[in-house]
């Protein structure tokens, strides 16, 4: 089974209408950042055996043209000004970039060995792509869809995070037992971190102060803290699973950490490091879907057809949401109105769906067909 990977999104400037709208985003000391007219989200969903990705309109649940790109598209990550997503291809060794105005591609980008994971820095400047395989990042330069000089880093990277004001990221070694923090203004990696026998996942808080690591073999999270790049002292939930399972809500004030071989999640509250019991809901499952007000998560429940929800004050579970076969991408809307899932079809021969659940009745709506084995969603800012 193809492994979903996490993707790292922009930073959502401001909800936007149905229909084009006239958008002044400003910062906290009220200077004019961008003047733009911008459209509804859109939601871009990566079909791994259709090498396509099928752009879906979020006001009218309709799939659009399926947009080809490279070989075994796995990941997707999109600018903050929602202009360009860029799509990694795990076969072909690219990243194809996508005009979202127009739906059309640019020149696939040249990266390393087996391309995992990519994340993009919230100004928007520079993507990076985890290079399993090559043990480096490539660095793209988004004004130009050029690549960098590669970054070295350690054994086996597996994941990637970028902190909230942009200046560093994070990259997990599984192989190294480490995470190497890249200085984004000039790509230069600093001194590894030791964080564990095989880490895996990586969450980083919303003020960008801590960093949690999950370590499959030892079974217990570590956070990094951001300013000094220390380790504190390891969290131990229950039995870790073995994908990435980690998560923090928009507030940052709760990680949830999959647990029991994907099959029950726990959450910790960060300001205390406080475990709370486990919730089993799930089976097998790997990613996270919170609204933007930090109040539910939803979680896909890829054996069992449906999504889970849980309320986060009370880690109580609200009743099951029936999906299509074999659910596993998940994303939600800036509004937090829609959750788009997608099904599998649990094959590699026929289309799979994309279920869109109404988060306010938490209803499923009509599926929409797309590719292949859909493995990845990312919306629009």
């Amino acid at each position: 089974m193809i492994r979903l990977v996490r993707v790292v999104a922009g930073v959502v400037l401001g909800l936007l209408a149905a229909g084009p709208a006239a958008v002044t985003a400003r910062a906290a000391g009220g200077q004019i950042l961008r003047v733009g007219t911008l459209t509804a989200p859109t939601a871009y969903v990566v079909n791994a055996e259709s090498d396509t990705v099928t752009p879906i309109n979020t006001v009218t649940n309709r799939a659009g043209k399926p947009i080809r790109v490279g070989a075994d598209p796995r990941a997707i990550a999109i600018t903050p000004n929602g202009a360009t997503a860029y799509v990694v291809n795990h076969d072909s060794e690219t990243v194809t970039p996508i005009h979202t105005a127009t739906g059309t591609t640019g020149k696939p980008i040249n990266v390393g060995e087996d391309p995992r994971a990519i994340a993009i820095t919230p100004n928007g400047a520079t993507a990076y792509v985890v290079d399993h395989d090559s043990n480096r990042v490539t660095p793209i330069h988004t004004a130009t869809n050029t690549a960098g000089k590669a970054i070295t880093v350690g054994r086996q990277p597996i994941n990637i995070a970028i902190t909230a004001n942009g200046q560093t990221a994070y990259v997990v070694n599984a192989a190294s037992g480490t995470v190497t923090p890249i200085n984004t203004a000039t790509n230069i990696p600093g001194a590894p971190i030791p964080v564990g026998t095989r880490p895996w996942g990586i969450a980083i808080t919303p003020d960008g102060a801590t960093g949690y690591v999950t370590s499959t073999a030892t079974g217990r999270v570590t956070p990094i803290n951001i300013a000094t790049n220390t380790t504190g002292t390891p969290i131990r939930p229950p039995l870790i699973s073995s994908d990435d399972g980690i998560a923090i809500t928009p507030d940052g004030t709760t990680a949830y950490v999959v647990s029991g071989i994907d099959t029950a999640v726990t959450p910790i509250r960060l300001a205390t490091g406080t475990i709370e019991a486990a919730v089993n809901v799930l089976d097998d499952f790997r990613v996270f879907a919170f609204t933007p007000d930090s109040k539910t998560v939803y979680f896909p429940d890829w054996n069992r057809n449906r999504v889970m929800v849980l309320n986060v004050a009370t880690d109580t579970q609200r009743h099951p949401i029936p999906v299509g076969t074999n659910p596993g991408p998940i994303a939600i809307t800036p509004d937090g109105k829609t959750v788009y899932v997608g099904n599998t079809a649990g094959s590699t021969v026929s289309a799979g769906t994309v279920t869109p659940i109404n988060t306010a009745t938490n209803s499923p709506g009509t599926a929409i067909k797309v590719g292949i084995y859909p493995v990845a969603i990312a919306v629009t800012p």
